[in-house]
């Protein structure tokens, strides 16, 4: 018998930091990125500012993640951590969603939010809670979780991640809004409904 191990997550760095700079005449090369030289970074490599901002979440779904990564956070990169600020709007949903490479801790800062994920087969058992400001929750990495809130208010929330790189696929898009789409033989056979229901979610798409 053979047993393989497959271990996903970031590579453990192998120097204090690696701050990336557009400039290949860099030697040093980190997670596809160019290393700045580590005695010229300064204390503005590491520091980020604007998530006190409110963001625009007049769209569909009422709500808004800004994700920060290393792309625009410099001093992220190698560091096995990104972040995110995300607004509600009143009833505003963050929609049912994975992330393939990271944990993440979601932290309620205002509002009221009903947040859960559904477990793996066989039992797909959907977990929830109620969170108010100062309350954590955790969604543990690749499983289905949301949020939605309940309050009469606007809500806000910051979420950490346990990759520099989370990747994020929401179910819906995924699903019915493929590019090109899934065949209507397996979208009806799946969900076990008539082809005119699956053309019609196609159609939001």
């Amino acid at each position: 018998m053979i047993v393989f191990l497959v271990f996903a997550s970031d590579p453990d760095p192998l120097q204090d930091f690696c701050v990336v700079v557009d400039d290949s005449r860099i030697r040093v090369f980190v997670n596809e990125k160019f290393c700045k030289d580590p005695n010229l970074t300064t204390a503005d490599d590491f520091y980020f500012t604007g998530l006190n901002i409110p963001r625009n979440t007049s769209n569909p779904i009422g709500s808004v993640a800004t994700l920060i990564t290393a792309d625009i956070y410099p001093g992220l990169n190698t560091l096995g951590i990104a972040f995110a600020r995300i607004d509600f709007a009143p009833n505003g949903l963050n929609p049912p969603h994975t992330h393939p490479r990271a944990s993440e801790i979601l932290i309620v800062l205002e509002g009221t939010l009903y947040a859960g994920f559904v477990t793996s087969n066989p039992n797909n058992r959907l977990i929830t809670k109620v969170l108010y400001p100062g309350d954590a929750f955790v969604f543990p990495i690749g499983l289905i979780h949301f949020q939605l809130n309940i309050g009469n208010t606007s809500a806000v929330a910051f979420a950490t991640f346990s990759s520099q790189n989370p990747g994020r696929i929401n179910i819906a898009n995924a699903v019915v809004g493929s590019t090109p789409p899934l065949s209507i033989d397996v979208l009806t056979k799946a969900f076990q409904v008539d082809k005119d229901v699956i053309l019609d979610l196609q159609a939001q798409f």
